[in-house]
């Protein structure tokens, strides 16, 4: 009786071992999932502030597309791969919205929207784009009016349109603050502009930011896929209903 009852004992441990083995394997076959999607497909992304408005509100979380551009070792997670410029690259086109290495740090994640191209001259007259000389078409399509972690932003908003066709909200303060007349910009070879949508506050390559090596382009900005109020914590689950911006949920970028 009692070799019987020590051999259930032993069969049970041994279940109860196997069964934490098990999940075990299951959580790290899912971390090595997760750091694979993350690496070379999607990776996520939040918007910390509002250089991006109306096109991205603080609060707003997206998806990432690794492989629109290819991989340099600013793809992996702290940019720990041991080669220098990318493999499999496709260039980016004017208008997308880019995630990259800010250039001066290679480590703070910046987005913006790639304006001018390797060779293009840039240049802001007047709070007026201009591309190789040829202003961008840019007309009025009313006033904006939204919230920056606790800071209401009222702005002239319009439409503006690059060479290419992409069209876009972009907001104005006003047609004199910095960075609305500037130098003409040389954008080198291997090196894109990149420029805020909300035009009067925005860090930039027209400032501190300067050109963006492309190997600093981590990927191209493509869906939101979740949004809260300024100011507010997604992971708060229970106040989901009062604090999601559903309107915002899946949009296309």
């Amino acid at each position: 009786m009692a070799e019987r009852e020590s051999r259930s004992q032993t069969d049970d441990d041994a279940k109860k071992s196997g069964g934490f083995g098990e999940a075990v394997k299951v959580v790290v076959h899912a971390l090595i999932l997760a750091l694979i999607v993350r690496t070379f497909l999607f990776q996520p992304f939040n918007i910390p502030s509002g250089s991006m408005m109306e096109t991205l509100l603080v609060g707003d979380y997206l998806f990432v597309s690794k492989y629109s551009y290819g991989y340099s070792r600013h793809s992996f997670p702290y940019s720990l791969a041991p080669f220098s410029g990318r493999i499999w690259s496709a260039k980016p086109e004017r208008g997308d919205i880019v995630v990259f290495k800010l250039p001066r740090d290679n480590s703070t994640d910046y987005i913006k929207r790639v304006i001018g191209l390797p060779g293009d001259r840039i240049q802001v007259i007047g709070g007026l784009l201009h591309i190789n000389g040829e202003p961008v078409k840019k007309v009025p399509d009313g006033e904006f009016s939204g919230d920056d972690r606790g800071y209401r932003v009222n702005a002239r908003r319009f439409i503006e349109t690059l060479p290419n066709g992409v069209s876009y909200h972009v907001l104005e303060l006003s047609d004199h603050a910095r960075g609305d007349n500037t130098k003409v910009f040389e954008v080198p070879e291997g090196h894109y502009f990149m420029m805020g949508d909300n035009r009067d506050n925005s860090s930039d390559s027209r400032e501190s930011v300067g050109y963006v090596p492309f190997e600093n382009l981590i990927g191209r900005a493509e869906i939101i896929f979740f949004s809260v109020k300024s100011g507010e914590s997604a992971w708060m689950v229970w106040k989901w209903p009062w604090i999601a911006r559903w309107n915002r949920f899946f949009q296309t970028l």
